[in-house]
């Protein structure tokens, strides 16, 4: 236990303090504005030598920035230190040791009464305490199908099915990073209602707390762990999931017959078994000549059709094959320490039924090879990549760099998907490039594109699918691709009303995809249901100027495409009850509908005004309100003050002009912000109650009831209509 702490030294960025009667020191650091690092380790390792390149390759994979950003001053207070960083404070008491973290002069975060404790029986393990205010609600730490408040709830990040990610905060305004790969415990009040407790299966103590809006949170956490890259157009078109064990013909039939009925498909997915591997005698990734008899001639045809190809992928090579044996010699396949031969994995539905060995991406040589063959295959014509590399690798399975049991799990998913994004993405200036998987794991948000779960074709898996990328944007994961329905389950519940729903849904989102199975497509429905299908997908493409400027936002912010009402609003308590509501960036609030019929209620978040699409009426925040949708209409509501700047009706992507992005400007009453666009020019300033705006030469502007447009040259005033 540590009870007694004595400051050693205090410095601008950091003090260290000893803990009395132990070796240990505790370091709190002024990370960043707004974040305080507290790390507890052996004094004796507080000031050695810098890390090995395993534990720089370690510390890498989890932090973006390493060294701290900001300073704090130290002065003593009665009972202890007071540390101020502008308005983020922490109090820290002496004896017996405790803390307590404020914004202003406001208490958002104390200790619990022995805040830590170490036990040493067998391997390290550190617990944290802090207590839980009455008001505490919890968001983050990883994906949920169920509520978004994870309050009540535990978590453990070595458990594959909790679909954990490091980030928690609290609406009451701060937030919690275990820097660590290893495996942490977290209880969040279901064993002591008043009580957080991680359990932290490492030798040293490494932990950040953020202190400020959610927001703010999410901003800081992606800075200090990285951010995601920016995607280019195509792939924010609709992509189509192909039937299990489809060819590249049927794949391409499917995408032309889609076309026909005017829905434009822009990236196809080659579906299970893998459709390219390792050959069982040389070191060189081809195409399996079934699926694709002649890659280049064949994807150079898709690619004249204006659509791209993905496919499924991992870092394996296939058991009983004479490469498999030459890496085993040579130390490229993760080993199995019980007799020291290569581990072989059961095969499965992605290998065809055909055992395999994964290999070794903690080897250099290894990691560089799989890079290199992985770029032919995108140099070839391959437009996406697709990977699932979060393996149940047993305990007894090492690496060459001598990683095993919790952290070879954690890190394995890392170095495949880091491997892959350098394929496609790293001889591109600026880096884009698509990896899309349904991995989670510390720095998931650093690879955007990810893929939400397989759900039933039903209302709750629906609900399911939204929930899911609101609990991993509430994590720090930007981006999530919605499935419309799920291919692989009883496809029976899938009524006309409930996949209009679910694709007015998934059109304002990040982005979505197609199921290629008869009874998921949209001529499995009557002509109005197809028709309403197309008007749907108009609004798609339409928005894409829209949600491509939110990405672009969320490589500057780590903020999520689809941000959710506590995150949002975490003042308003009553926001945080609708949690399938969401806003789609920062200027539009979205509220699905959930279930049969076409009366729903939406709620308003207080404090702002906000504009029905539809209707064009203005409602103030703070109500709820009873509203009549047809499947010709979702619930959506612009914020006063913000504009929504649409693209033109095109039939994919590749129909855009890159010269005219815009075509028409929507205004939610008086502008008073800049507007959210891809390769945004457009730029709002207020003068004497009107605005004045740049960069809308040639568009149409529908100003909000009782303002009027005036042009003058390339600017546009808005003001008070006379």
């Amino acid at each position: 236990m540590f009870n007694h702490l004595s400051l050693l030294t205090a410095k601008s960025a950091y003090a260290d303090f000893a803990f009395v009667e132990t070796d240990y020191v505790l370091r709190i650091e002024a990370h960043a504005p707004g974040v305080f690092r507290l790390r507890c380790l052996p004094g004796s390792q507080l000031e050695r030598e810098k890390p090995g390149v395993r534990a720089k390759a370690l510390g890498d994979m989890l932090l973006a920035r390493h060294e701290a950003v900001s300073e704090f001053q130290l002065e003593p207070s009665p009972q202890g230190w007071r540390i101020e960083q502008g308005e983020a404070i922490v109090h820290v008491q002496a004896h017996p040791w405790r803390f307590q973290v404020l914004r202003g002069e406001r208490l958002v975060l104390c200790s619990g009464e022995q805040p830590l404790t170490l036990q040493q029986d067998g391997a390290a393990c550190w617990q944290l305490d802090l207590a839980l205010a009455e008001d505490d609600a919890l968001y983050g730490l990883g994906e949920t199908l169920d509520e978004l408040d994870r309050r009540d709830q535990a978590v453990d990040t070595d458990r594959p099915q909790d679909r954990s990610l490091p980030l928690l905060w609290s609406t009451q305004g701060w937030g919690l990073y275990i820097n660590t790969f290893e495996r942490v415990e977290h209880d969040l009040g279901r064993e002591q209602q008043d009580r957080l407790r991680a359990r932290i299966h490492t030798a040293e103590l490494d932990v950040f707390l953020f202190v400020g809006e959610p927001s703010e949170i999410i901003n800081q956490y992606s800075a200090l762990t990285g951010r995601a890259g920016q995607p280019g157009v195509w792939p924010m078109g609709l992509w189509l999931d192909g039937v299990a064990g489809a060819d590249i013909q049927a794949l391409r039939e499917q995408v032309r017959l889609l076309r026909e009925q005017g829905i434009g498909v822009d990236a196809a997915v080659l579906p299970a078994p893998q459709s390219y591997g390792f050959q069982d005698d040389k070191p060189m990734l081809e195409w399996d000549a079934t699926r694709l008899a002649d890659p280049r001639e064949t994807l150079a045809g898709l690619h004249a059709e204006q659509a791209q190809l993905a496919a499924w992928t991992r870092p394996c090579v296939l058991a009983a094959t004479a490469l498999f044996d030459e890496w085993e010699d040579r130390g490229w396949l993760l080993i199995n320490d019980d007799d020291g031969s290569a581990y072989v994995f059961e095969g499965d539905e992605l290998s065809g039924g055909r055992d395999y060995g994964l290999l070794d991406l903690t080897h250099k040589d290894v990691f560089r090879m799989w890079v290199e063959r992985q770029r032919q295959m995108v140099d070839d014509g391959l437009g996406a990549v697709l990977c699932n590399a979060r393996f149940a690798i047993p305990d007894t399975v090492t690496s060459r760099g001598g990683e095993s049991g919790a952290l070879l799990r954690a890190i394995y998913p890392v170095l495949a998907r880091q491997a892959l994004f350098d394929a496609v993405a790293g001889h591109k200036t600026p880096q884009e490039g698509i990896v899309a998987s349904r991995d989670l794991f510390p720095s998931a948000q650093r690879f955007a594109w990810q893929l939400g779960p397989a759900v039933d074709n039903s209302w709750a898996g629906l609900e399911q699918t939204l929930k899911s990328a609101l609990s991993t944007g509430n994590s720090g994961v930007p981006i999530q691709i919605h499935a419309l329905g799920n291919g692989d389950a009883d496809t029976s519940g899938m009524s006309a009303e409930l996949y209009l729903r679910w694709l007015a849904m998934a059109v304002f989102s990040a982005n979505f995809s197609l199921q290629g199975v008869a009874a998921l497509r949209p001529d499995a429905f009557d002509e109005a249901t197809q028709a309403l299908v197309r008007h749907w997908m108009e609004w798609r493409f339409r928005l894409v100027p829209y949600v491509l400027g939110i990405i672009e936002d969320a490589v500057r912010t780590g903020l999520p495409v689809q941000r959710s009402m506590a995150q949002a609003f975490p003042a308003d308590e009553q926001a945080r009850l609708w949690d399938t509501q969401y806003l789609l960036g920062p200027a539009l609030l979205v509220a699905p509908i959930m279930q049969p019929g076409e009366d729903v209620q939406v709620y308003l978040p207080a404090g702002e005004a906000w504009w029905d699409l539809s209707t064009g009426w203005r409602y103030e925040g703070g109500t709820t309100l009873q509203v009549k949708a047809g499947l010709d209409r979702l619930p959506v509501f612009g914020r006063e003050g913000h504009m929504l700047c649409l693209g033109p009706v095109v039939g994919h992507t590749s129909e855009f002009n890159s010269a005219r992005l815009l075509d028409e400007v929507w205004m939610f009453g008086m502008p008073e912000h800049s507007p959210v666009v891809m390769r945004n020019k457009i730029r709002v300033m207020q003068m004497q109650g009107s605005s004045y705006i740049k960069g809308l030469e040639g568009l149409k502007i529908l100003p909000s009831e009782g303002l009027e447009v005036k042009r003058r040259g390339a600017e546009v005033r808005i003001s008070r209509a006379r």
